[in-house]
């Protein structure tokens, strides 16, 4: 479950110190000296840290990259990156989305940072959907994020958020893509997926 740490935990302030956001410069210091397999973001001057994620997490996320790796390379408009790689979308604001899909020419010099997203997508469970729903969600939109992802293994369902919308599309049968000046348009059939990557209990 992600949990929210204050820049006092971290900084070796009095434990009476009033809490107070975090600045960029703290959260890449305490970033660097963290153990490893740790998600580490800053929204709104707070910490989310995720743990190392669960297999099943990882399947979905792999198997969702093959399918738009096999959609966005040929066609040449982006490239799929998955986590843990930052986004910073804005000042103060440092993400990591399972998946990502970066546009062409965005990143061509190794000090290039990413700063424009056509899509992100994060993989949830019910400890964290609560942060991918509520607290990063609107960072997406408000930065015109094309389309904003979350899939719910739970539910066999995807979430689909577009930067004006006030309420998802909650897709269960079939999820299109179609990123604007592409000809044709990413499909995925969100029941047979799920079946492809579900688990025997």
């Amino acid at each position: 479950m992600p949990r929210l740490l204050l820049a006092e935990q971290i900084m070796a302030m009095p434990a009476h110190a009033p809490h107070r956001p975090w600045t960029e410069e703290e959260f890449y210091a305490a970033r660097d000296a963290a153990p490893p397999g740790e998600r580490w973001e800053l929204v709104d001057g707070e910490v989310l840290v995720t743990p190392s994620p669960h297999w099943l997490h990882q399947r979905i996320v792999g198997r969702l990259y093959v399918l738009l790796d096999a959609y966005v390379r040929p066609r040449g408009f982006g490239e799929v990156f998955a986590s843990p790689l930052d986004v910073k979308l804005q000042p103060g604001l440092v993400l990591q989305p399972d998946l990502l899909v970066v546009p062409s020419g965005e990143l061509r010099r190794r000090s290039d940072t990413v700063k424009r997203l056509l899509l992100a997508a994060e993989v949830v469970s019910p400890s964290s959907a609560r942060y991918d729903r509520v607290t990063k969600r609107p960072h997406y939109q408000r930065n015109r994020v094309s389309e904003y992802w979350i899939v719910d293994d739970m539910s066999r369902t995807i979430e689909r958020w577009t930067p004006d919308d006030d309420r998802p599309a909650l897709l269960a049968e079939q999820l299109t893509w179609h990123p604007s000046g592409v000809s044709e348009p990413f499909g995925l059939d969100i029941v047979q997926f799920f079946k492809d990557v579900a688990a025997e209990d």
